[in-house]
């Protein structure tokens, strides 16, 4: 009895440490049907833009910042999804975390994106969205609801906000 006592013991173990294993690789996507933070901030171009205005379309919102890699390999990707999209009713809302606007100015300089870059250089935008890791992407639904967020990015996590913003644009 000892040895499948022990057996036992030892799968319960296992299954333990590939639970925790999974777990903790699944969490950097999570799925959340909560009200979006309206939030107001400048854009690039100047002029204020609320995510409010945006109610009746997909937004994905991604915090990003110069310094960080990335953001730098993601942005792109976000083009992408803009141009494939933004006739659907989907549009991106870049929010640049930098404290000093023109230091996200200097990467979008090499980067070009058609979609509008915003500043929340008080990180007061960032905090009510719980922004704890760089990237952190949030896609929104048409009633405003934040349907999934992202913290991080490697390649090819754009197919996932793709795959959220195709079933999005279903309902």
């Amino acid at each position: 009895m000892k040895p499948k006592l022990h057996n036992d013991f030892s799968f319960l173990a296992m299954l333990v440490v590939v639970l925790t294993v999974f777990t903790a690789t699944t969490t950097s996507a999570a799925v959340t049907a909560v009200q979006a933070p309206d939030f107001t901030l400048k854009s690039r171009e100047g002029s204020n833009m609320r995510l409010a205005e945006q109610r009746g379309n997909i937004v994905l919102v991604n915090f990003w910042a110069s310094w960080c890699g990335p953001c730098r390999e993601e942005l792109p990707h976000m083009e992408a999804l803009q141009k494939e999209y933004e006739k659907l009713g989907f549009t991106v809302f870049a929010v640049n975390v930098d404290d000093d606007p023109s230091k996200a100015n200097v990467l979008l300089n090499d980067i070009d994106v058609s979609f509008p870059v915003l500043f929340d250089p008080q990180g007061d935008v960032s905090q009510m969205y719980d922004v704890s890791a760089m990237p952190t992407t949030v896609i929104i639904d048409r009633d405003g609801m934040a349907r999934m967020t992202h913290k991080g990015y490697q390649s090819g996590d754009e197919r996932k906000y793709e795959k959220a913003i195709k079933l999005l644009m279903r309902e």
